[in-house]
């Protein structure tokens, strides 16, 4: 699988990438291509596999991103703390560099973004708001495109729910949600959706209810056909909040789903599940 359908595939609207493709990528750039498609769909070993080596290459951009990816599929099983090394890490090796603009954010302004924007995800995570916000606004000084912009609009959204203020997460959610519709990007469309339907809730007006509704709705069903596993169950557990008449359904599938996430998963993202508050345990 070349260069462009990997694209596709990862921050596009392309085919869902055969597992295959970790043993048959080619360039490094497509082995970084690769273990995003691969974490998406939750073959979190698969993916690790490829970047632990991409982390220790000499291209520090490719590095960089690759250690930035590994940090984003700690932190969606719970391991902010391990995150956090991995995301320092990875600004680490970008700090310096200055590439030429790639349309994707796979270039040295996109890498620190993506450095400072898991930093500030995962300082959140760890109680410490005030330098979430700082991060933040270091990750969009850097001008680092659409991705950045939709990354930064999740953080932006997660800091002001942590904060208590429900109406201020709404505007940079639905920023999120308008540029990953505007590119295409399927991925970041049903992450984008689950993340403004948590903030409509928070906010708290009469009609968003049922907004919030068709928002968890369409990303489930988005990502049960494209079989984005790693967004399948955050969407379901928030379908199950939003609709207490069948909660035991949706949680009963947030179960299956795990049990097959941690199973295509390295020993150290089922450690990290294992010990995180926000991972559900299946069959716990």
């Amino acid at each position: 699988m070349h260069e462009p359908a990997l694209r596709a595939a990862a921050f596009g609207s392309g085919s869902r990438t055969d597992p295959a493709v970790a043993r048959g990528a080619g360039s490094p750039r497509e082995r970084l291509l690769a273990a995003v498609v691969l974490g998406a769909q939750g073959r979190y070993a698969a993916a690790a596999a490829l970047l632990d080596v991409l982390r220790r290459g000499r291209d520090p951009l490719l590095a960089s991103l690759a250690a930035s990816t590994l940090a984003s599929h700690r932190r969606q099983l719970g391991g902010h703390r391990r995150a956090r090394a991995l995301d320092g890490e990875a600004f680490a090796k970008a700090a310096d560099l200055d590439t030429g603009p790639d349309p994707d954010g796979l270039d040295a302004a996109g890498a620190r973004a993506d450095a400072l924007l898991g930093l500030a995800a995962d300082n959140l995570a760890l109680g410490r708001l005030g330098a979430a916000r700082r991060l933040a606004r270091r990750a969009a000084a850097e001008d680092a495109g659409w991705r950045a912009t939709v990354r930064g609009g999740w953080v932006g959204a997660e800091i002001e729910l942590a904060a208590g203020q429900g109406a201020a997460a709404v505007p940079p959610a639905e920023r999120a949600l308008e540029t990953a519709l505007a590119r295409g990007a399927r991925r970041h469309t049903v992450k984008s959706r689950i993340v403004l339907a948590v903030a409509l809730r928070a906010a708290g007006a009469p009609d968003h209810r049922q907004i919030s509704d068709d928002l968890v709705g369409n990303a489930m069903a988005t990502a049960e056909e494209c079989e984005l596993l790693s967004l399948l169950w955050p969407a379901a557990l928030v379908a199950a909040d939003l609709r207490p008449g069948h909660a035991e359904e949706y949680r009963f599938r947030v179960a299956q789903v795990l049990h097959a996430v941690l199973r295509s998963a390295d020993p150290c993202g089922r450690r990290v599940a294992g010990e995180s508050p926000w991972v559900p345990v299946p069959g716990g």
